[in-house]
């Protein structure tokens, strides 16, 4: 699969290239990503290089496709689609916003981009995708709601990531789904 480039009212969301390594290096810093995101601990340069090398490769082989988030030119996190070709039909959007970024509604504006490509017949053409985050994660939580996703239940140690296991909220939405968000019982109104 060809990458994609994502625009909207004040985002670009393109591969991530060489030139991003220390935004996400510095970015992957963050105890609170490294606490609700896969990322290795501790997370070092060559991490970022890593990731950024095997980005094009996923795309190319269709199993995951990873964007990185650009306002007025920097890089302000990654998003992503996951788990493509695992269940036809189904993919699960993965996501990390660098500290100054959160709380301007980038992140919601980026997921609604990602979540119209990976529906779109001309796009991922998935019928399903699924969120998934350690419980407590209270901010990817709200911005998965703001997009539509309909919370579903917990799943008991079922995370698994360098820190151990971890209880995960699940959510998911269809491609039929009303985006409208609905009231989350682990989301206060």
């Amino acid at each position: 699969m060809q990458p994609a480039i994502l625009r909207t009212r004040r985002l670009v969301l393109s591969l991530p290239n060489r030139a991003d390594t220390d935004a996400v290096f510095h970015a992957c810093q963050d105890p609170d990503i490294q606490r609700f995101t896969t990322v290795p601990r501790p997370y070092v340069r060559e991490h970022a290089e890593k990731f950024i090398d095997l980005v094009p490769r996923q795309w190319a082989e269709g199993v995951s496709t990873n964007w990185a988030i650009r306002h007025d030119g920097a890089l302000a996190g990654m998003i992503g689609m996951h788990r493509l070709g695992a269940t036809e039909g189904c993919g699960e959007i993965g996501y990390w916003m660098a500290a100054p970024f959160r709380g301007k509604g980038l992140l919601t504006e980026a997921a609604t981009a990602v979540l119209d490509f990976a529906f779109a017949p001309q796009g991922l053409d998935l019928v399903r995708v699924e969120w998934r985050a350690v419980a407590g994660n209270v901010g990817s939580a709200a911005a998965a709601r703001a997009v539509g996703f309909r919370y579903e239940g917990l799943l008991r140690q079922a995370l698994v990531g360098p820190g151990g296991r971890d209880d995960g909220w699940v959510a998911g939405i269809l491609r039929s789904d009303d985006r409208t968000p609905v009231p989350w019982p682990v989301l206060t109104p």
